[in-house]
């Protein structure tokens, strides 16, 4: 079940980053702080590196209780998603241009597997990708940097995408989520949350880097948040 957003945005920690020797204590402090888990499902092709597994999905399936959000950095996410779903996701989220000619297809089989829809949207990608099925997506990514690389600076430009989506949702009567993924830090709450962001991934730039204690980094990525969106009054 999700959470009521706190401050108006949901936080989403991306959980392959925890550390693996303080995994319980770091999952379970997470599981209390966070609205959502981020985890990313790598096969080295769709992006030339690797994250982890459905099988971690399953692993802490136990000991959560917030909604699993499995983002499928995959060339081919059909070959994925029964496995996936019976890891215990949540929501599944597909890259646009992997599922281009079988996008309905796609979204029929995951709704039907019991999970929620997200797709997510590569920086260089126009909206009218997904626009035909935007009616049918419970949640949109908007990459702010391109996939699958760490250090990549945001690319401010994508702010402008998560307004036109605001807009589309607005006029067209959608509830979809606003999501934004990829070198978010203190530098950019202010503008996703202006732009009217629902949920923001936290990497290591925002969190994880922040403090070898989850406790602290959490306290600091949460002072940080709430310093920028102050500013805005």
């Amino acid at each position: 079940m999700i959470k009521q957003k706190t401050q108006g945005i949901y936080f989403a920690p991306s959980v392959m980053l925890i550390d693996i020797f303080k995994a319980k204590q770091q999952l379970e402090f997470l599981n209390e702080h966070s609205d959502f888990f981020h985890i990313d499902i790598k096969d080295g092709n769709y992006v030339k590196s690797f994250g982890t597994t459905p099988m971690f999905i399953e692993q802490i399936r136990s000991i959560t209780t917030v909604p699993i959000d499995a983002h499928l950095m995959v060339t081919n996410p059909w070959e994925h998603l029964e496995e996936i779903a019976r890891s215990g996701a949540d929501y599944i989220t597909f890259h646009s241009d992997t599922v281009a000619k079988e996008a309905f297809r796609t979204i029929n089989k995951i709704k039907s597997l019991g999970c929620k829809v997200g797709v997510a949207i590569n920086p260089s990608a126009s909206l009218n990708e997904i626009r035909h099925y935007l009616h049918l997506i419970d949640k949109v990514t908007v990459m702010t940097v391109d996939p699958g690389y760490a250090g990549q600076p945001f690319i401010m430009h994508m702010i402008d995408k998560v307004k036109e989506l605001v807009k589309i949702r607005k006029e067209s009567g959608l509830d979809f989520l606003i999501e934004a993924d990829g070198s978010i830090d203190e530098r950019v709450y202010k503008h996703l949350y202006e732009a009217g962001t629902d949920i923001i991934v936290l990497g290591g730039p925002a969190l994880f880097d922040k403090d070898t204690s989850i406790n602290e980094a959490w306290n600091i990525m949460k002072n940080h948040f709430e310093v920028s969106i102050n500013s805005i009054h």
